[in-house]
């Protein structure tokens, strides 16, 4: 019969070799708050000072759109903006108001390339949209063009729905949906030119209708801003045999918001 104190003694030695084994990393690079980066005790997290200026989205919110109430207004109660202008996808969420922390983290992972910063978006992500990825099949992220990705070398989009798909297990096809127009950047469009900008934008590649026909398609993006964007790669979807789609980004300008010449509106 084995010595159990020597099992005990086996495992903390291998607990103290891979903690001395990660000293290296960690003095080389030590984690630091995904917004400030002020160095924290652990990857992922945020500092005292950034935490109470992330503001997350809770409950209650409209069933179609994801935008919070003020008070709970009783179930099915719709949002005037999924009454107004009902949207081709089914429902909508985010994980957090774009506004604070959630802009500089945003604004990082796309034009800073903090690809780091994805799994730990992705983490709150799959919180806040829970009930969509319960109900989803494959997770799909919305496209950049080629000629821009060869420019950035990576799309923030599918770096987060990646990050999603880990987490939650689900199938990823990043190659789904193809952007087969080069759009002008929306940063400055007003409203209906962001929607006329990505008119026709995208389309369900014919060697990839299997992978969405009849299937609840989650599509992930970083940033819900007029919906303009999330919308047309819904239609493209709808159009390529998918039987639902649920949208699910980190961050969410709220109805009201919107500033078209706002430098730092995405």
């Amino acid at each position: 019969m084995a010595d159990p104190l020597e099992k005990i003694k086996t495992v903390a030695v291998a607990s103290l070799a891979r903690r001395a084994l990660g000293w290296p990393a960690r003095m080389l690079f030590p984690p630091v708050c995904a917004g400030c980066r002020r160095q924290v005790s652990q990857p992922g997290v945020l500092c005292g000072a950034c935490w109470p200026k992330l503001r997350l989205l809770e409950k209650p919110w409209c069933p179609v759109m994801g935008t919070p109430f003020t008070h709970d207004m009783g179930e099915g109660f719709l949002s005037a903006e999924a009454i107004a202008d009902p949207p081709p996808f089914e429902r909508a969420r985010a994980a957090a108001v774009y506004s604070g922390v959630a802009r500089q983290m945003v604004q990082g992972l796309k034009y800073q390339d903090r690809t780091d910063l994805a799994p730990w978006m992705a983490r709150w992500m799959v919180r806040a949209g829970a009930e969509l990825i319960a109900d989803a099949d494959v997770v799909v992220p919305v496209p950049l063009h080629w000629r821009r990705f060869f420019r950035r070398q990576f799309n923030q989009s599918a770096e987060l729905a990646r990050a999603v798909s880990k987490l939650s297990g689900l199938p990823f096809s990043p190659a789904a949906v193809r952007r087969v127009k080069l759009t002008r950047q929306q940063v400055g469009l007003e409203r209906h030119e962001r929607e006329e900008n990505v008119r026709a934008a995208f389309r369900v590649r014919p060697e990839a209708e299997i992978e969405v026909a009849g299937r609840r398609v989650l599509v992930i993006d970083d940033v819900y801003t007029t919906g303009a964007t999330v919308r047309a790669v819904a239609k493209a979807l709808k159009r390529g045999g998918a039987g639902t789609v649920d949208i699910l980004t980190f961050a969410r300008v709220l109805p009201g918001d919107f500033r078209a010449d706002e430098s730092a509106t995405i």
